[in-house]
């Protein structure tokens, strides 16, 4: 029997030690690493020459060639930046799969590991409930009592050595499950940002088509056009101010009022307000809009369809962590609306993520709850998402949290950044840039409507 348990011990002892793998599997080949950046970095220098055109046209007179060669050069620059968002995501792909095998690679680790220390605590409980004096006794002689206190010390430091090998899998588990997070979130990022550059090579093209049936291609329709300020100004102000989770869409110069409304609380410039508005209705009606139909799952349909979809917000956590969906249920039944036939975004399909966001800010209700006590004491009632002038309030109080209010490109630019994605991260200025941009046309707008 003793020496069955020596040969037992020996196994144990001499299993291979288990260690994580930190390389193998989270990161892509150098080679092809190497190969992306080369290829992201030619992209930029194509999309700066296309923004250095652009600029330079800008300062020439204002002319219909010169504005057809804008858009003409938009339209390249965004396709180009199409294509770069295509390769990120390819590559943000291929980082998910990785990362994803080097955690089933690491769970398989710690439950081989879990194993073989259940194996040696089982030994070594067994050997402790013997007595010195029967260990001493069940030997042949003396030399093989020696050796299997040298066993038992051996399989002690076996012990100590699987329990800090299983800690250390442990912590590279938990930082893989992290990094696979932040990696799908930013694939969400991108699909988002890709919705958007999409819908502005559809706007600039449209743009261009509108342009040259309004001028029939000549020159003097085109000035006649921008010296007819009174008309434009009326144009302006009754253009159709398109925004998601409303049933009646306001007009430019009514969405102005309320913003400029919003400015005087929050400070926030109205056009950048607007801007981000538009920005975040673009992504809300490509998304499309779904209904809540399973508050346990968070599943719901699509309202054009009818169609079941899952992760149509985030549901509560395993471990009784909140979701979206606890606060959805609160902010509706306080508004006294149906939360089974209030629209929210869908999530966005292939990437595998969450929808939920509400009315034409776009909050989801995680974020919606933390402004809920100062609309109420600015409203004097509770916030409603669906409704136009609180939607505008939530995200001008949003923006000057984030830092808005000086009102400098660098902080407006910041504050649309973190009201995209908490961060002003690089890889998503589009979004920023997108912005800037259409706050600058609204500018205009702005302005013309005030001359008049």
């Amino acid at each position: 029997m003793l020496l069955f348990k020596r040969c037992a011990l020996l196994l144990v002892l001499c299993g291979v030690l288990v260690v994580p793998v930190f390389s193998v599997f989270a990161l892509s080949p150098a080679e092809e690493r190497a190969l992306l950046e080369r290829e992201l970095e030619e992209l930029e220098k194509e999309i700066a020459g296309y923004e250095d055109n652009i600029a330079s046209t800008r300062a020439k007179k204002q002319t219909l060639q010169n504005q057809i060669a804008i858009i003409e050069d938009s339209i390249k620059k965004l396709n180009l930046q199409i294509y770069r968002s295509n390769a990120l995501v390819v590559d943000l792909k291929g980082q998910i799969t990785d990362t994803t095998l080097s955690i089933d690679q690491t769970e398989q680790n710690v439950g081989r590991t879990k194993e073989q220390l259940g194996e040696l605590l089982q030994l070594l409980y067994e050997e402790d409930q013997k007595a010195p004096v029967e260990i001493f006794f069940s030997g042949s002689d003396l030399s093989e009592f020696f050796d299997n206190l040298a066993g038992l010390e051996a399989l002690n430091i076996r012990n100590r050595e699987l329990l800090e090998n299983l800690v250390e899998l442990e912590e590279y588990l938990q930082s893989q499950k992290v990094k696979l997070q932040d990696e799908k979130t930013e694939q969400e990022n991108f699909a988002r940002i890709q919705i958007l550059q999409r819908s502005e090579v559809q706007t600039t093209q449209r743009e261009k088509e509108d342009l040259l049936t309004t001028t029939k291609g000549e020159e003097g329709r085109y000035q006649q056009i921008l010296s007819d300020r009174l008309k434009k100004a009326q144009g302006i102000r009754s253009r159709i101010f398109e925004l998601i989770g409303v049933p009646e869409a306001p007009t430019f110069g009514e969405a102005l009022e309320i913003a400029k409304a919003v400015s005087g609380q929050t400070g926030v410039r109205p056009a950048l307000l607007l801007a981000v508005l538009t920005q975040e209705s673009n992504i809300g009606k490509n998304v499309g809009q779904c209904f809540l139909k399973d508050p346990k799952t968070a599943a719901g349909a699509y309202i054009n369809t009818g169609v079941a979809v899952s992760k149509v917000m985030k549901p509560m956590g395993l471990s009784g962590r909140k979701g979206d969906v606890q606060d959805f249920l609160r902010i509706t039944q306080a508004l006294g609306r149906d939360p089974f036939n209030t629209p929210v975004s869908c999530p966005i399909p292939s990437v595998g993520g969450y929808g939920g966001a509400m009315g034409p800010a776009q909050f989801i209700p995680t974020t919606w709850a933390l402004y809920e006590a100062r609309l109420q004491s600015i409203l004097g009632r509770p916030g409603d998402p669906w409704n136009i002038k609180d939607a505008f309030l939530a995200s001008g109080l949003l923006l000057a949290d984030n830092g808005a209010t000086p009102q400098t490109y660098i902080a407006e630019w910041q504050a649309a950044m973190r009201y995209f994605s908490g961060s002003t991260n690089p890889r998503y200025r589009f979004y920023g840039d997108s912005v800037m941009a259409i706050a600058a046309r609204y500018e205009q707008d702005i302005k013309a409507l005030e001359g008049n």
